[in-house]
Protein backbone atom coordinates (compact mmCIF):
# COMPACT_ATOMS: atom_id res chain seq x y z
CA UNK A 1 0.00 0.00 0.00
CA UNK A 2 1.15 3.70 -0.56
CA UNK A 3 0.27 6.80 1.33
CA UNK A 4 1.03 10.51 0.58
CA UNK A 5 1.86 13.13 3.39
CA UNK A 6 4.57 15.58 4.87
CA UNK A 7 6.43 14.31 8.05
CA UNK A 8 5.14 16.11 11.24
CA UNK A 9 7.20 13.80 13.78
CA UNK A 10 10.01 11.74 13.84
CA UNK A 11 10.51 10.00 17.26
CA UNK A 12 13.22 8.77 18.87
CA UNK A 13 15.09 5.61 17.13
CA UNK A 14 14.85 2.35 19.91
CA UNK A 15 17.55 -0.27 19.32
CA UNK A 16 18.54 -3.44 21.15
CA UNK A 17 20.40 -6.64 20.91
CA UNK A 18 18.07 -9.65 19.58
CA UNK A 19 17.87 -12.28 22.02
CA UNK A 20 18.47 -15.34 19.67
CA UNK A 21 21.18 -13.83 17.39
CA UNK A 22 23.09 -11.59 19.28
CA UNK A 23 22.41 -9.35 16.42
CA UNK A 24 22.09 -5.41 17.40
CA UNK A 25 18.43 -4.01 15.72
CA UNK A 26 17.34 -0.29 15.30
CA UNK A 27 13.89 0.80 14.81
CA UNK A 28 12.65 4.50 13.65
CA UNK A 29 9.31 5.78 13.77
CA UNK A 30 7.82 8.72 11.84
CA UNK A 31 4.14 10.42 11.88
CA UNK A 32 2.69 11.55 8.63
CA UNK A 33 -0.08 13.57 7.74
CA UNK A 34 -1.65 13.39 4.61
CA UNK A 35 -2.21 16.36 2.16
CA UNK A 36 -4.86 17.53 0.05
CA UNK A 37 -7.26 16.52 1.34
CA UNK A 38 -10.60 17.99 3.98
CA UNK A 39 -10.04 16.08 7.04
CA UNK A 40 -6.19 15.18 6.69
CA UNK A 41 -5.17 11.82 8.45
CA UNK A 42 -2.35 11.10 10.83
CA UNK A 43 -0.34 7.40 10.58
CA UNK A 44 2.58 6.13 12.44
CA UNK A 45 4.74 3.84 10.49
CA UNK A 46 8.22 2.43 11.45
CA UNK A 47 11.49 1.80 9.31
CA UNK A 48 13.65 -1.33 10.64
CA UNK A 49 17.46 -1.41 9.99
CA UNK A 50 19.94 1.48 10.64
CA UNK A 51 21.03 1.19 7.10
CA UNK A 52 17.19 1.74 5.93
CA UNK A 53 16.95 4.68 8.23
CA UNK A 54 19.79 6.26 6.72
CA UNK A 55 19.03 5.35 3.32
CA UNK A 56 15.47 6.93 3.62
CA UNK A 57 16.67 10.23 5.37
CA UNK A 58 13.59 11.32 6.47
CA UNK A 59 13.26 15.25 8.03
CA UNK A 60 10.35 16.64 9.76
CA UNK A 61 8.46 18.54 6.64
CA UNK A 62 9.83 16.42 4.28
CA UNK A 63 6.26 15.75 1.74
CA UNK A 64 7.18 11.78 1.08
CA UNK A 65 5.49 8.55 -0.66
CA UNK A 66 5.76 5.68 1.91
CA UNK A 67 5.07 2.34 0.23
CA UNK A 68 4.26 -0.10 3.70
CA UNK A 69 3.06 -3.56 4.50
CA UNK A 70 0.62 -3.95 7.86
CA UNK A 71 0.78 -6.74 10.23
CA UNK A 72 -0.73 -7.46 13.70
CA UNK A 73 0.66 -9.16 16.59
CA UNK A 74 -0.29 -10.43 20.06
CA UNK A 75 0.94 -8.98 22.96
CA UNK A 76 -0.08 -10.03 26.72
CA UNK A 77 -3.73 -10.81 25.22
CA UNK A 78 -3.76 -7.87 23.57
CA UNK A 79 -3.31 -6.78 20.10
CA UNK A 80 -1.38 -4.03 17.87
CA UNK A 81 -0.60 -3.10 14.41
CA UNK A 82 2.49 -2.45 12.62
CA UNK A 83 2.77 -0.58 9.95
CA UNK A 84 6.44 -0.98 8.17
CA UNK A 85 7.66 0.76 5.68
CA UNK A 86 9.75 -0.90 3.05
CA UNK A 87 10.28 2.48 0.57
CA UNK A 88 9.97 5.92 1.63
CA UNK A 89 9.86 7.97 -1.50
CA UNK A 90 10.76 12.15 -1.72
CA UNK A 91 9.91 12.05 -5.32
CA UNK A 92 6.02 12.90 -4.45
CA UNK A 93 5.08 14.48 -7.97
CA UNK A 94 3.20 18.34 -6.69
CA UNK A 95 1.02 16.22 -4.14
CA UNK A 96 0.01 12.88 -6.27
CA UNK A 97 0.89 9.58 -5.37
CA UNK A 98 2.32 7.69 -8.51
CA UNK A 99 0.16 5.79 -10.58
CA UNK A 100 -0.65 2.43 -9.53
CA UNK A 101 0.53 -0.32 -11.71
CA UNK A 102 -0.93 -3.35 -11.42
CA UNK A 103 0.70 -6.66 -10.51
CA UNK A 104 1.59 -9.07 -13.10
CA UNK A 105 3.81 -11.96 -12.59
CA UNK A 106 6.70 -12.47 -14.57
CA UNK A 107 6.37 -14.26 -18.13
CA UNK A 108 2.36 -13.55 -17.66
CA UNK A 109 0.25 -12.76 -20.61
CA UNK A 110 -0.91 -9.24 -20.74
CA UNK A 111 -4.44 -9.12 -18.84
CA UNK A 112 -7.91 -8.43 -21.61
CA UNK A 113 -10.36 -6.38 -20.73
CA UNK A 114 -13.77 -8.56 -19.23
CA UNK A 115 -16.52 -8.77 -21.64
CA UNK A 116 -18.86 -6.10 -21.02
CA UNK A 117 -22.26 -8.51 -19.91
CA UNK A 118 -24.44 -5.57 -21.00
CA UNK A 119 -23.27 -4.95 -24.04
CA UNK A 120 -26.12 -5.42 -27.00
CA UNK A 121 -25.11 -8.59 -29.01
CA UNK A 122 -26.66 -10.26 -31.95
CA UNK A 123 -26.56 -13.49 -30.56
CA UNK A 124 -30.43 -15.05 -30.11
CA UNK A 125 -32.36 -14.52 -26.58
CA UNK A 126 -34.60 -17.40 -26.14
CA UNK A 127 -35.46 -15.98 -22.60
CA UNK A 128 -39.36 -15.39 -22.23
CA UNK A 129 -39.01 -11.82 -20.36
Amino acid sequence: MDITGKIIAVLEPRSGVAKASGNPWKIQEYVLETIGEQFPKKMMFSIFGEDKIQQAAINIGDEVVVSFDINAREFNGRWYNDIRAWRVSHDVNNGAAPAAQPYAPAGAAPATAAPDPFAPSNEKDDLPF
